[in-house]
Parts: C-alpha cells; structure tokens; sequence
C-alpha cells in the first residue's frame, strides 16, 4: 500500500495533488506544529501577471501550538475580501464559471477549526478533479505522540499498513531510505516535472495555488498533469 503523509496546505500547489493522487492512501498530518510564514494557510495567486498572497485568516496562531489547534477567523468581511480578489483577478479566466463556486463553497466552510477547514478544503478539490484516494487525518491514528520526525512517520506507515511511501522532493534531506528499508517500506520522493500553461498571455508565473491552474485548465488537462513527475530513490 502506497502512502503519503503532508500537513493541511490551503489550495497548495501542483505538486501537493500530484502525491495525492499518486498514493492509495493520504494523511493529512494535523497534529504537527503549525508552521508561521509557511504555506499551511497561505498560498499564492496571479494578480497583475504577478504572485499575489491569498491568506486563510487566523485566530491565535502560534508554532507552540498544533495545526488543529488552531482556529480559522470567520471574519466575513476577510472572507469576502479573498473571494473578491479571485473575482477581479481571473474572472476572465477560461474556467473561471467552473472554479470559481468551488472556490466560493470552500470560504464557505462551516469549520472554524483550521485542520478541519483546510481538509474540507481538500475534499472539495478533489472533487472536482477526480481524485479518489482515500484520506485520514493523523489525530485520528492511534500512535505514540511522543516520537518525532522520521519516527513518527514511520510509525504511521507501520500502523497503516504501508509498503511504500512517497514524499515530496523537499523532505529529501530528512528521511533515510535506508532506515525505511529497515522496516520494509520503500522510499520515493516525487518531483514534478516544469509544468506551463497560458496564463493571459503573459510570461508564465510557475507554483501558484491549484486555484491558478484550474482556473486555466479543463479538468482532463489538470488530470494529465498529476501524472506529470519523477520519482527519485
């Protein structure tokens, strides 16, 4: 069984969907530290032919606190100030009629908890984009909440079942291919391939938000993407 461990990422990037998608399993790690400045509720949209944040807005955040400890600012005028910055930026999109009320029903998420906000969130994309792996969330496991790192990854692989495990290009540095060998699970970490694709006709602006890419993209041409990576031992 293949499996993907990554923490709640709001409309996170291609190469989020990609592991997603590629795994038969996926845990949406919530029990982790929240991480300032990172991406777990922020992420990047075009405006002005230029990166532009779009930020989930946060009650009490705090890296001593755990993700799902942490609560999302119901603020409806914050809220809406988001959506409106989507409406102008791509509302000449070619997708934009298709994306923008999935957009539209994420923000209107009942959950004020921000694990559970992002991963309604998650579910909703997937949705649209056909992705039916199955996902958990980490708090849910039954493990040893003491161990850290690579431990505890391995202890949710040992726990789940799993016989191989992807993780993004990133964690490269932190996990020993050898040490997963040790206990029977083989390692791969998924790099995505240059992916472009016209954007206004401007010169293309690369990792932004999957809103970006679906906003730009059909469904069929977004699916053949998330095939698009390497995996590296």
């Amino acid at each position: 069984m293949k499996l993907g461990i990554m923490q709640p990422y709001f409309f996170p990037y291609i190469g989020y969907w990609q592991l997603l998608n590629a795994v038969d399993m996926y845990v949406i790690y919530d029990d982790v530290n929240y991480i300032k400045g990172g991406w777990i509720n922020r992420n990047r949209i075009l405006a002005g032919g230029s990166p532009h944040y779009l930020n989930l807005p946060l009650a009490g955040a705090s890296p001593n606190k755990k993700i799902n400890e942490i609560e999302v600012n119901k603020n409806d005028r914050l809220f809406e100030k988001g959506l409106q910055t989507l409406r102008y930026n791509y509302r000449k999109a070619p997708y934009f009629k298709d994306v923008y009320p999935v957009i539209e029903e994420a923000f209107s998420c009942r959950q004020t908890n921000l694990a559970g906000f992002i991963t309604e969130s998650l579910r909703l994309v997937c949705s649209y984009l056909g992705i039916e792996t199955k996902m958990v969330v980490s708090s849910a496991i039954h493990k040893n909440n003491e161990l850290k790192g690579m431990e505890k990854v391995l202890e949710i692989c040992r726990i789940l079942g799993a016989d191989t495990y992807l993780n993004a290009i990133g964690g490269k540095e932190l996990y020993s291919r050898d040490e997963f060998g040790k206990h029977g699970i083989t390692l791969y970490f998924l790099k995505t391939d240059d992916i472009r694709y016209e954007q206004f006709g401007n010169p293309f602006q690369g990792n932004l938000s999957i809103i970006d890419v679906m906003m730009f993209n059909p469904v069929e041409k977004i699916r053949e993407m998330l095939a698009q990576f390497t995996l590296i031992e």
